[in-house]
């Protein structure tokens, strides 16, 4: 029974990886390469005009009273070049160690940004990643503040058609911030002051000034809006869409599919942020920690096209007759940082806005994951060694060393009961010529045998379940930290993030084709040289450990490191990497642990028989 056991365990932990990796890997890449013909297709797109922000309702009386109804449709315009559209309107530029681009002043949005410390591609001078778009563009996004009047005002209120006039002159940075005043020409006067820090964080202040002849009451709103689905990973372990930490109700997140099916969520919350997330890049609202917010996320189709919006609407305030009212905003718009951030952790960590501004869990604008217990040690104790050498490649040898270390008492039993299972193999191949017909007999006498030598015959198992949540670890924290992107090794790997770009199938760029394009079988044919590698590594450790005697179980051992070469080819070179260092350490440690219980390591024997004869080996 115990080796239909360890047959039986064997096939599902195979099954469960070939699982996960078509779900996981297969099947999205397929969905990219079909997203990528469909906009290949697809030169121009229709984008909606500026006016068709729907801005945010309120909940309870008395509404606002120009808030448009959901789904409003729009007309559609050609889509403008980027460049052209920014050069169209009167703005004042950003300009920090981090971020630049400009804010329209037409609607006072802030709708040109570019992340100038992060490139599109691993080549440094390669476009800038631009995060923000004006509207009329290919892919609109923009942040918007301001005020909404109460249901049957007939007040003059700024929207995203007024032109702001800019108190002074000069560009907005982490030294200057900026003022832009609106006179309505009835009695209001705006005023609003931006400021930027050096990393990410926008800071605005509202001021509206009453000197007409009637009160009047304003909500105070922000919004974050952007049109047309954008392209995502498309892979299940990582959210990329709409996401807040909305007070009680915790963290919600919205994928766009998720969001189009429901319209629009409201959410009444105190101490929340709210905003829209890529996989690096994010875009948040951090209003007032104190502040009762109305807030909702929502998906509406103007025209042809589909707008996503994250906003919020604050208590009302009535500016009497002489009086100012204020109000206070946040934006945060950039890359997903974890030291700037936060990472929430109880031992080390990162404070970053999370403690500065006194957030409500902001540092899960990451997304760790169901596991974040594992994988933020897993990030923390890469950065903490990549800060020390300056190089993620050789931090993930040094954490995979701690970890073996962390590990090495279970470890140590494990391969000790492996070595004394390896010094019984003569007994059992006994029971085999004692026993030829009787597969119960035989059971039971090896059973009677573990239970002598105090061997655990799924000991073997123990290293490589232990694997298990290291692996995945890493593999998140690789695909969804932004500080792996682009992150190289040595020698021809310069992005740890991405898989290995050699491949054996074009004999290493001595063939200019690509294979992986082929139909059905092409996701198989990226076989890398650190893949290759890992495959041999993992094949060593199996031929270091004993020959199972079930012809079953081993067949599935002798191919394992074939098909975990291929399954692991399109994973990130990192994770690779750091699977066959892991599996050097293995035979290391696996040898050194056989040979102090006196078990003779016969790795270069079981080599040597793979590729001999029996009697040529015999007789050697």
């Amino acid at each position: 029974m115990t080796d239909n056991r360890n047959t039986i365990l064997a096939v599902i932990l195979s099954g469960l990886v070939l699982i996960g990796w078509q779900y996981f890997f297969n099947i999205p890449q397929m969905e990219k390469q079909r997203a990528a013909q469909q906009i290949q297709s697809e030169l121009v797109k229709p984008a909606p005009q500026a006016g068709t922000t729907t801005t945010p309702q309120a909940g309870g009386a008395p509404a606002p009273a120009n808030a448009p109804a959901a789904n409003q449709p729009g007309s559609a315009a050609p889509v403008v070049d980027r460049q052209i559209a920014i050069a169209s309107e009167p703005r004042v530029k950003i300009d920090t160690p981090r971020l630049s681009g400009s804010i329209s002043l037409k609607g006072a949005r802030i709708d040109d940004l570019s992340l100038v410390q992060f490139r599109e591609t691993v080549d440094p001078s390669s476009p800038a990643i631009v995060l923000y778009s004006p509207s009329g563009t290919e892919a609109p996004y923009y942040a918007e503040f301001g005020w909404v009047p109460a249901s049957g005002s007939t007040a003059k209120i700024p929207d995203q058609n007024t032109v702001w006039q800019q108190e002074g002159t000069g560009s907005l940075t982490p030294s200057t911030p900026i003022t832009l005043k609106y006179d309505n020409g009835e009695g209001l006067t705006f005023h609003r002051t931006i400021s930027i820090d050096d990393r990410y964080l926008f800071t605005i202040k509202d001021d509206v000034t009453n000197v007409g002849n009637a009160p009047v009451t304003l909500y105070p709103f922000a919004l974050i809006s952007r049109h047309g689905t954008p392209k995502v990973a498309g892979y299940y372990i990582l959210h990329e869409g709409l996401i807040g930490y909305l007070g009680d109700q915790g963290l919600q997140e919205y994928s766009y599919k998720k969001i189009d099916d429901a319209k629009a969520v409201s959410f009444k919350v105190t101490d929340g942020w709210l905003g829209i997330t890529d996989k690096y890049w994010a875009s948040a609202l951090l209003p007032d920690t104190s502040a009762q917010l109305q807030a909702r996320f929502s998906s509406n189709l103007v025209g042809t096209v589909r707008t996503y919006q994250t906003d919020y609407l604050q208590d009302p305030q009535t500016i009497a007759i002489g009086g100012t009212g204020s109000a206070n905003a946040r934006l945060f718009a950039g890359a997903k940082e974890a030291s700037v951030v936060g990472i929430n952790f109880p031992i080390g960590g990162f404070g970053g806005y999370n403690k500065e501004l006194g957030l409500n869990h902001f540092d899960l604008l990451i997304d760790w994951g169901w596991f974040y217990f594992i994988t933020k040690p897993m990030f923390l104790a890469l950065d903490f060694f990549y800060h020390l050498v300056g190089n993620f490649g050789i931090a993930i040898l040094l954490v995979t060393v701690l970890v073996k270390l962390l590990f090495f008492p279970l470890a140590n039993k494990s391969y000790a009961s492996m070595a004394k299972m390896k010094s019984v193999q003569p007994q059992l191949a006994a029971l085999k010529e004692r026993y030829p017909d009787d597969k119960v007999k035989q059971q039971q006498e090896m059973m009677e045998i573990y239970k002598k030598e105090k061997i655990n015959p799924i000991a073997g198992c123990l290293p490589v379940a232990l694997q298990i949540p290291v692996f995945f670890s890493l593999y998140k924290v690789l695909f969804v930290t932004i500080e792996m992107r682009h992150a190289p090794f040595f020698g021809w790997i310069k992005d740890l993030s991405a898989p290995d770009p050699t491949n054996l199938f074009t004999l290493f760029g001595l063939l200019h084709f690509d294979p992986t394009t082929l139909p059905v079988f092409g996701h198989y044919l990226a076989l890398g040289i650190w893949p290759m590698i890992m495959g041999v590594t993992m094949w060593f450790q199996m031929k270091l450990n004993p020959t199972p005697p079930d012809p079953t179980q081993k067949l599935i051992f002798s191919w394992m490191p074939l098909i975990f070469t291929f399954m692991l080819a399109g994973f990130p070179a990192g994770l690779v990497i750091y699977w066959a260092w892991n599996n050097t350490l293995s035979v290391l440690q696996q040898s050194f642990i056989m040979r102090r219980n006196g078990v003779k390591v016969e790795l270069f024997d079981n080599l040597k028989a793979t590729f001999m004869p029996k009697k040529a080996v015999s007789k050697s």
